[in-house]
């Protein structure tokens, strides 16, 4: 996603990545062996007073009981057997030079008991989620994250709103295998890069037709774009821009033009490039033609939080979270509610 003009991050302090993987490393590990099990793993991971921004509809909580008692814990009852697998870890340091911990990876279990009233398959589901923690004085003091809540809807029938222009299916971890780190290298030029590219995407309708964004310089011709459930999966630069660019362009033309109303924390290690932001994009609802939104006028924010990975100087692979549920809840669209309607 394009998003407000970003802030060049400088080069990680080469202990600042290292020190970020040790904290969380214990926790990541006890969500993956078992998630149930793991009420007080984050207890001194997490600063009591730690902010907790979660996606709608869960919202913003307090420390590691909020977390838990809010989401991770009625998950776990959901999926008993469930586990928390990464498949990107990154560690870096935005452009203030506060430490920053991404990961990407899926939830994944038995669905045998519902979670915000989308009903059990008592088969295997998988959610995505993107989870960015930062870290002060060797404690989470902020955790910002969106799960793919549609994707368990669709996986379970319910999913009452349009049809996905990209492909929907279980999204794969990096090509090369080595997502979760760590990655050799500060990850400056692989920043700049992504950074270089959002600059020359927001160009586009204000200055120009597409050429003025310059895909081609920035997008590897194989790319593959991973989009959330209700936008999907997109490859090549045609199938970004048809399955995404084009009807997001059409129904918010000024996206990027407001970045006094948006925060984005950058980061990069080695190929990658995270970034999260509560919200990081703002634009009006002025066109058609993008999840069936109608053309209301209205303003909206975003949270999109992203990764990408570089190979041969280009950007390969990259992977996109939005709080859809939250723009939905925006617009006056109750979507768990309409749900309910082909539950009950």
């Amino acid at each position: 996603m394009a998003r407000a003009r970003p802030t060049v991050t400088p080069p990680n302090r080469a202990d600042a990545p290292r020190a970020a993987r040790a904290l969380l490393a214990p926790l990541r590990a006890a969500l993956y062996h078992d998630l149930g099990g793991a009420a007080g793993s984050g207890t001194t991971v997490f600063a009591p007073q730690a902010r907790i921004r979660l996606c709608h509809p869960f919202g913003d909580v307090t420390g590691w009981q909020g977390l838990w008692q809010t989401a991770l814990g009625p998950l776990a009852s959901a999926m008993p057997d469930g586990e928390r697998r990464d498949q990107i870890v990154l560690a870096g340091q935005d452009h203030d030079g506060a430490l920053w911990l991404g990961c990407a990876g899926l939830y994944l279990g038995t669905f045998i008991a519902p979670l915000l009233g989308i009903p059990p398959t008592r088969r295997v589901v998988h959610m995505r989620y993107h989870e960015f923690f930062r870290i002060a004085e060797g404690q989470v003091v902020e955790m910002q994250a969106v799960w793919d809540l549609p994707e368990m809807m669709m996986q379970a029938g319910v999913w009452p709103l349009s049809p996905s222009l990209g492909r929907e299916w279980c999204v794969p971890s990096p090509a090369p295998g080595d997502g979760l780190g760590p990655h050799t290298g500060d990850g400056a030029q692989a920043c700049a890069h992504v950074v270089a590219m959002l600059a020359a995407m927001i160009r586009h309708p204000q200055e120009g037709g597409p050429e003025v964004m310059e895909l081609d310089r920035f997008w590897h011709p194989r790319m593959m774009w991973y989009g959330p459930a209700g936008i999907g999966t997109g490859r090549g630069i045609d199938g970004f821009r048809r399955h995404h660019q084009i009807p997001f362009l059409k129904a918010m033309p000024d996206r990027g033009q407001q970045p006094e109303k948006t925060t984005s924390h950058f980061f990069a290690e080695g190929a990658y490039v995270g970034v999260t932001g509560w919200p990081n994009m703002a634009q009006t609802l002025t066109g058609d033609g993008w999840l069936g939104i109608a053309p209301a006028g209205q303003e909206v924010t975003l949270r999109s939080l992203d990764f990408w990975r570089l190979e041969e100087g280009l950007i390969r692979e990259n992977w996109v979270l939005v709080d859809l549920l939250d723009l939905y809840a925006q617009i006056g669209v109750d979507v768990l509610a309409r749900m309910a309607e082909l539950r009950d």
